[in-house]
């Protein structure tokens, strides 16, 4: 990594160290766990809830195994084989959060919402990994793998911790989440990709920015139809982001090629 780069992620470091110690305590509402559906099908409760997770669990599985094939930069996939380990990080987070979100799902509260955020965290931390890799230098993503999972995973065990303590924190997992999509959004902005279907990412952020639109209009889309919730929306939308991922994956080439 050159030093230019050291000195940019340096700076992006000292810039959101300096916001999360400027921006009051965020706390975890309790309301937040009473989603609109609370039907039961099957014997499984919060039903659609549960099993709109499937999303996750297909596309997880799918690019997982995708991306373990691609181990070779021949085929146009990756410049450099170690390139899909952001996206294995990233794809594996996707299957995770299958099993951690239906697991909250099935009976939510903050314990549960724990194994949720999780695999969330190592899966916008990977698909960052990787967007710094291809956007600004191939390095960045193996050398910065690494501490962006650990900062990730702390950031959920940092407000497990302080709920336990009883003064929870959602600062830092805020800025995992938000942070990273938002960073996702002006690399591909700033920086050109050496990929053909550059611009998917771009498609990708909108789903995102979508599934966070369902998330907060819950009840009120609930409401109108009285079949479907925003939340279950959110995880169809979300698990269409990832897809559009994989299928960027698996049909562009490199654009020197």
């Amino acid at each position: 990594m050159n030093q230019k780069w050291k000195w940019t992620l340096w700076g992006v470091a000292g810039i959101v160290a300096v916001g999360l110690f400027l921006t009051p305590r965020i706390a975890q509402p309790q309301s937040y766990h009473q989603f609109a559906d609370q039907r039961a099908l099957l014997h499984i409760p919060h039903f659609f809830d549960v099993v709109s997770n499937l999303g996750f669990l297909v596309v997880g599985l799918w690019g997982v195994a995708f991306v373990m094939r691609r181990s070779s930069g021949t085929d146009g996939t990756f410049r450099d084989p170690k390139e899909r380990w952001a996206y294995f990080a990233f794809f594996l987070g996707v299957l995770l959060t299958a099993f951690g979100s239906a697991y909250y799902h099935w009976a939510p509260d903050n314990a549960r919402l724990l194994w949720d955020r999780l695999p969330m965290a190592m899966g916008f931390m990977g698909l960052l990994a990787a967007v710094l890799g291809e956007r600004m230098a191939p390095a960045l993503a193996s050398t910065t793998l690494g501490p962006l999972l650990g900062v990730g995973i702390g950031s959920v065990l940092y407000w497990r911790w302080t709920d336990l303590a009883g003064r929870d924190d959602l600062r830092l997992y805020g800025i995992v989440q938000f942070g990273s999509m938002a960073l996702v959004l002006a690399l591909c902005l700033l920086y050109p990709s050496p990929y053909t279907r550059g611009r998917d990412m771009f498609a990708v952020v909108a789903f995102y920015i979508l599934a966070k639109l369902f998330e907060g209009l819950d009840r009120q889309i609930f409401r109108a139809g009285g079949f479907i919730s925003g939340h279950t929306l959110k995880h169809l939308a979300a698990a269409f982001a990832c897809y559009l991922v994989l299928r960027m994956l698996m049909v562009r080439r490199s654009s020197s090629g």
